[in-house]
C-alpha cells in the first residue's frame, strides 16, 4: 500500500510540474503595420545564442514566410547546427499573416503575383507585399538588431515559394539568397514562367527543393515536381550568371512533409560549415 501511494504521489507531482507552456528561447513577437494597406502583421523574431555575448558581431537574417508555421520548424531545426557551430548563426524573422484575416485569405492575397479571375479570394498583391517587406519589415529589423545587410535569405514554401520566385525575378537584390520550397508554379496558368527575370547586381544563391511524391500520381492536386523543374529551367536559360542554382528532390516526401527537409537542407547549403 505504501509503495502504491508513493508511485501515485510521484505521478501526481510529475503531472503538476509538467503543466506549463513552452517558450522559444531568445524570441519575441512584435506587430508592424503596412503603411499602404494599414494592415497589421506579426513578426516572430529569434536571436542567436551568441547575440548578447558578442556585442560587436552582426548576423545574417533568415526571413520566413507563412510565419506561424515556419517559425516553429526553423527554430527547432536550426537549434543544434547553429548552437554547435555546424552552421553559421542567423537571426530568424518569421512574417505572419495580416491580423483579422480569415483562413488562408492573407497568404493567397499577399503571395500571388497576378489577379486570377477564377479565384473567389483576392489574389495578385505580391508586388504590394514586397514593398511592405522592404519598407516596413527591413526597417524594423535593421533599426533594432545587429544585422549584416549583405546576408538576407528569403524562405518560402508552396504559395510562399511562388512569392519567393516572384521576388527573385523582379527585385532579386532584396535578398542575397532564396530557399524556394515546392513552388506553386501552377498558379494562374503558370504565369510566373512568363515573368521576365531582372538580372541581379550581386551574386545570388537559389535553392529549389520539392518532394518526389508531389505529383497527382501520389494523390497531390498539382504536379509540383514538374513545376519546380520548369522554374529551374527558366532560371538556367534566362537567369544571370550571378545566380547560383541548386535543385534538390526529396525522396519519398509529399507536399505536406517536404518543407522541414527543404528548410534545413537549404540553410545548410547556404550557412553550413
Amino acid at each position: 500500500m505504501r509503495q502504491f501511494l508513493f508511485i501515485f504521489i510521484s505521478l501526481a507531482s510529475f503531472t503538476i510540474s509538467a503543466e506549463h507552456s513552452y517558450e522559444v528561447p531568445r524570441s519575441k513577437v512584435v506587430e508592424v503595420v503596412d503603411h499602404n494597406t494599414k494592415l497589421s502583421y506579426s513578426l516572430s523574431i529569434k536571436l542567436p545564442r551568441s547575440y548578447k555575448a558578442k556585442s560587436d558581431k552582426t548576423y545574417p537574417v533568415v526571413y520566413l514566410l507563412d510565419g506561424s508555421y515556419a517559425f516553429q520548424v526553423a527554430s527547432g531545426a536550426t537549434r543544434f547546427p547553429m548552437n554547435s557551430g555546424a552552421m553559421d548563426e542567423a537571426i530568424l524573422v518569421a512574417i505572419g499573416y495580416s491580423q483579422g484575416s480569415k483562413g488562408s485569405s492573407s497568404r493567397i492575397r499577399d503571395y500571388t503575383p497576378s489577379k486570377a479571375k477564377d479565384w473567389q479570394l483576392e489574389t495578385g498583391k505580391a508586388a504590394q507585399h514586397i514593398d511592405f517587406i522592404a519598407d516596413v519589415v527591413f526597417t524594423h529589423i535593421n533599426a533594432n538588431y545587429r544585422v549584416n545587410p549583405k546576408q538576407r535569405t528569403l524562405v518560402g514554401n508552396s504559395l510562399g515559394g511562388l512569392f519567393a520566385a516572384y521576388v527573385l525575378f523582379t527585385q532579386p537584390d532584396l535578398f542575397s539568397s532564396y530557399i524556394i520550397g515546392s513552388p506553386s508554379v501552377w498558379f494562374d496558368n503558370e504565369v510566373i514562367l512568363s515573368q521576365p527575370i531582372t538580372a541581379p547586381k550581386q551574386e545570388i544563391k537559389v535553392y529549389i527543393s520539392v518532394g518526389s511524391k508531389e505529383t497527382p500520381k501520389f494523390g497531390e492536386g498539382q504536379n509540383m515536381v514538374a513545376g519546380a523543374n520548369k522554374l529551374a529551367t527558366k532560371i538556367r536559360q534566362n537567369g544571370s550568371k550571378h545566380i547560383k542554382l541548386q535543385v534538390n528532390f526529396i525522396d519519398g516526401a509529399k507536399h505536406s512533409t517536404a518543407f522541414p527537409t527543404t528548410l534545413i537542407q537549404g540553410l545548410d547549403w547556404l550557412y553550413g560549415k
